[in-house]
Parts: C-alpha cells; structure tokens; sequence
C-alpha cells in the first residue's frame, strides 16, 4: 500500500520567491452540473478559478491535493485538468479517498502531474498520498514513510527547505467525525518530520475548512474546498454556508512561508445545509 516509487520533478522559476496556489476538494461529477450536496461542483471550481485569476498574478505551480472527482470519474479528472490548465500549464495532483488513481495516471503524459518530489528553486514540494484504497480515513504506510525519509535527506543534503502535502489531516482539529478519518501512523509521520529542520509547512486538504497553526516552528496548514464547506468544531457530519475558496502560499528563499485563504465573493451558491452526510 501507498509504495510508489520516488518521482523527482525540477521546475524552473524566474525569481527565489515560488508562488503556488492549493485547489482541493473540487469533486467534480462523471458529468457537468454533478452537484455534492446541492452544490454544482462544476459550477464552484470555476467561480474559484477566477477568484484565483483575479487575485494572483504569478503562479508557479498548482497542488490539487485530492478528493479531485467525487467518485473517481476519468471524465471529472479531464475538465479538471483542462480548467487548472488555464491558471497554470504546471500542475501536480495527489489523491484522496474518493479519488481513482490509476485513472487521474492516465492523464500524466508529460510524466509530471503525479510527481512526489517537485523541486522549485531553493524548495522541495513533496506530494504524499495517504490514501487507503475503499476506506474514507488515510495512512501513509511503510512505503510513503520511506520516500518521505529519503526525499528529505536528499534535500538537507542538497540545501533545500520543504513543504510537505498529503490529502488527509495528520493532526486532530475539532472535529469529531473528521478526527476519526485522519492520518492513522501521523506519529510515524511527525517523528521523521521532526528529525529535519528543512521541513517548513504541512499542507493537507480533506476537511473541506481552514487551519492555521504551527507545530515545532513549523506551519500547520489546511484549506476551504473549492466546493461545500464543513462545519468548524462540529461532533457530526455538518456541512457550512461559508463560500469556497483557495490557498495561495509564497515560499521564500529564506525558508519563510507567507500563505493565506481567500473565498469567492459575490457569487451565489446552493448547499444542503440540512444533509447528516454525503458517501
């Protein structure tokens, strides 16, 4: 399980400062106008790709961080592809639990978009899955642990500072159905993370909702949905009313990371807000 073997990527940028934006969650249907929830996935992914058009001038690369097609339609993963493309023609996906791998492999014909180790100037992005095939929580496994240790060393070796990504949540945040689904050897995790100072942010998607915090100096990062939102601090399955939105991060040559949420505005959508859960 989650044994893929390490794929370096090395983007070029034209200056130290490596602008990147988080879409995630996006669930798009088999079809146009699929809707999760009430909500027109198509129609919200698109709302926030202009929100990301008009707000950010330079992007480096995308991180589509999983749950990217609602039930793992090839057709889904073509749009989405297609939409991203016309942000920025880099883009690097992971899976998440509802999302079909072998199926989002078809589209990497340039050999890039499930890459786990992106290298960007002075930075290493790695991409983790944590994916647990027919099962809605995550774990990295022996074989995503062992990448990871390795792609780490080589970047200490090679001088560089990290972000790491995974689709589920390595840490509790408040929520009580949601905790149960979260990355289940995250101690494993956090104790090689620990071991290299390099290591600068965590980012993850998965719980539809921000999070912002710091672990050991370290930046903690979790981002809204480009569709429905979760409610914060909830014991049950609730869904929110809050808009959908992006992360966008700046990743300096000194290691800093500035990075910050922004949500659509304007823009009317329809949620099921009554809904005890969704599969």
């Amino acid at each position: 399980m989650n044994s893929y073997r390490h794929l370096r990527h090395y983007l070029a940028v034209p200056t130290a400062t490596i602008h990147l934006v988080q879409l995630t969650d996006t669930h798009l249907c088999r079809e146009p106008g699929g809707t999760l929830l009430g909500m027109d996935t198509d129609h919200s992914v698109q709302a926030v790709i202009s929100q990301v058009r008009r707000e950010q001038p330079r992007i480096d690369a995308i991180l589509g961080t999983g749950d990217l097609s609602d039930n793992g339609a090839l057709e889904a993963y073509q749009r989405l592809h297609a939409y991203f493309a016309g942000l920025c023609p880099r883009q690097f996906w992971l899976p998440g639990n509802h999302d079909n791998r072998a199926l989002m492999n078809t589209l990497d014909t340039s050999g890039e978009l499930l890459s786990n180790d992106i290298r960007i100037g002075g930075w290493q992005v790695l991409m983790l899955d944590s994916q647990i095939e027919g099962e809605v929580g995550g774990e990295l496994g022996a074989g995503q642990l062992a990448l990871l240790r390795e792609a780490l060393e080589e970047a200490a070796v090679a001088g560089l500072f990290s972000l790491v990504c995974l689709h589920h949540q390595p840490v509790a945040i408040g929520c009580q159905w949601l905790d149960a689904q979260k990355v289940a050897d995250a101690e494993a995790f956090f104790a090689v993370l620990e071991q290299y100072p390099g290591v600068r942010g965590i980012l993850w998607g998965h719980i539809h909702q921000q999070v912002d915090r710091v672990w050991q100096g370290r930046r903690l990062m979790a981002s809204p949905s480009c569709c429905v939102q979760f409610a914060p601090g909830s014991d049950v399955f609730k869904a929110d009313d809050a808009a959908p939105g992006y992360r966008w991060l700046q990743l300096q040559p000194d290691g800093h990371i500035d990075t910050g949420v922004s949500r659509v505005e304007g823009v009317h959508f329809t949620v099921d807000l009554d809904s005890g859960g969704y599969s």
